[in-house]
């Protein structure tokens, strides 16, 4: 992974080290360290980058092989870092790319080694373990290392973190940043009378509904580059490389995203909760990816939306619903995962110790649903959050999967995936593996629901409307097995303590039939879908 990359290289001319550059790194001097997820200079302080300090960059093997990230994950973190420090190039910041096989703070200790002068400031990492090994290599060097706040959020996490315990919702602090930001509202009140309107959010997608094409960004030469070195020194990674879509640079991506208001966002909202065989994308913006390195910013994103809906181009609906995505629910996430990192990641509330199934790796199952959703993510690293919610997490739950092992899955698999915003959305939200701090309930649900929002069901092996047996859909008879099993987390919650009255007025006989059907299924073929 670590050979030369020529097509990068060629465009930054600090590297290797050139003589005026070891001069003015021989005297005392600054440097800024720009992390993989940071891509965007707009958020760091003025006051640093007007004194036009050493960028460094730092390519890591440890990092990209820590779990087996999936391959268009790491082409795009890899390519987006290199045209990102390219552009800081041009724009006359002095640039070091630094590659190591160990991780980002190894990189860095022996480069602070090498020129005792240097000072450095970074930014605090989002993912936890990238934070805590840069803090040790700080403390290493004393005050020659500075650590300023992350600037990539909106929220302030000191102001909640105290927040996050169970009956601290996600609407609670939506309604806090709308007031904090002012985004949708007027005279202190919300846009339109209403706070949310998720319920009109709801809808299943009409047959002859015409859905725009993505936008697909043609691989330039250092992508290209960037996927020959994925494909030949990563041979391990999860997913397919058979193409690569999606945008590199902060240009592309602002394409991209006034694409999404132009194009899609008039119907997002309706349809946000849809499924659609062989549609991956469907009216979701596929915006989570930029954001969450940095080339796109919360605020100018949440502000695009609301110019469209003063403009007339989007209802309202549409336009709160994917500002709640993002400075509701994106917020929401990362405020967890400071106030309750690291015990977290150790969360299974239900005790579930399964494996992961072995189709979440080859999508090899009869269960359309399952196989549509596996599909979409080996081939772009990417399904939208329905089918990650819905169909994948709901799955792991009922087949009494160790969420532990969901989690690292999610992280490894979503080319949007750091361990801040998964987490949460999987041991916290999906999974209710933390006991119900960020959730009100287990995320469950069977066949019917699939059904509603899909044209899945139509067109699978298993029929929906049978409840028990071979031919019945597995999600049927595993949801009401799992309202049994555990009852108690139904029982204390009035949202779906009605479930388990529903349950317990079924005969024995149909009683039986569940318990059969779900346990045949979990200890067998629940592993070994073929």
């Amino acid at each position: 992974m670590l050979e030369t990359a020529r097509e990068f290289l060629s465009q930054i001319d600090n590297y290797p080290i050139t003589p005026s550059l070891e001069n003015k790194l021989a005297t005392s001097d600054r440097a800024l360290f720009v992390l993989y997820d940071q891509l965007n200079l707009a958020a760091f302080p003025s006051e640093i980058l007007s004194q036009k300090p050493l960028l460094i960059f730092v390519e890591s093997l440890a990092y990209a092989i820590a779990i087996p990230h999936h391959k268009q994950k790491l082409v795009y973190i890899l390519s987006a870092q290199r045209h990102f420090a390219i552009a800081c190039h041009q724009q006359g910041f002095p640039v070091l790319n630094l590659f190591t096989e160990g991780t980002h703070a190894d990189a860095l200790i022996k480069f602070l080694e090498q020129y005792p002068n240097l000072e450095l400031t970074y930014m605090q990492p989002s993912e936890w373990d990238t934070r805590s090994q840069i803090a040790a290599m700080a403390d290493q060097f004393g005050d020659r290392v500075k650590s300023i706040p992350n600037q990539f959020f909106i929220a302030d996490p000191e102001k909640f973190k105290s927040k996050i315990k169970k009956g601290y919702r996600l609407e609670t602090f939506y309604r806090e940043l709308r007031k904090q930001t002012g985004y949708l509202m007027e005279d202190g009140k919300p846009v339109g009378g209403n706070w949310n309107y998720d319920k009109e959010n709801r809808k299943s997608l009409p047959k002859n509904t015409s859905i725009p094409a993505i936008a697909e960004i043609k691989p330039d030469q250092i992508t290209a580059e960037v996927i020959h070195l994925v494909q030949n020194y990563l041979p391990n990674a999860f997913g397919k490389l058979d193409r690569f879509i999606y945008a590199v640079t902060r240009d592309q991506a602002l394409e991209l995203a006034k694409l999404f208001i132009e194009t899609r966002l008039d119907k997002f909202g309706a349809y946000e909760d849809a499924i659609k065989v062989g549609e991956p994308f469907l009216f979701h913006s596929i915006l989570s990816i930029y954001l969450n390195n940095g080339l796109l910013l919360p605020q100018e994103l949440c502000e695009m939306a609301i110019a469209a809906y003063a403009q007339n181009l989007a209802p309202l609906n549409s336009v709160e619903g994917f500002v709640r995505q993002i400075l509701g629910w994106r917020e929401y996430m990362r405020v967890y995962y400071e106030a309750k990192m690291p015990e977290v990641r150790e969360s299974n509330y239900f005790e579930f110790t399964n494996d992961l199934p072995q189709l979440y790796w080859d999508a090899n199952t009869d269960l359309l649903c399952l196989k549509d959703a596996i599909t979409n993510i080996l081939n772009y690293g990417y399904s939208h959050h329905i089918q990650r919610l819905m169909v994948l997490s709901n799955f792991s739950n009922l087949t009494n999967t160790d969420p532990r092992q969901l989690n690292q899955w999610f992280w490894l698999a979503y080319i949007d995936a750091y361990e801040w915003v998964e987490l949460p959305n999987v041991l916290g939200m999906s999974t209710f593996a933390d006991g119900g701090i960020l959730a009100s309930k287990p995320y469950v649900s069977g066949g019917n629901y699939i059904n509603k929002m899909s044209n899945c069901c139509s067109q699978c092996k298993y029929d929906v409307k049978q409840k028990v047996g071979e031919k019945a859909c597995p999600f049927n008879y595993l949801y009401w097995h799992f309202v049994d099993q555990h009852r108690e987390s139904f029982a204390e919650n009035g949202r779906v303590s009605l479930m388990v009255n529903a349950y317990d007025k079924k005969l024995e006989d149909e009683k039986q039939a569940i318990r059969d059907s779900a346990t045949k299924f979990i200890t067998g073929v629940a592993r070994s879908l073929k």
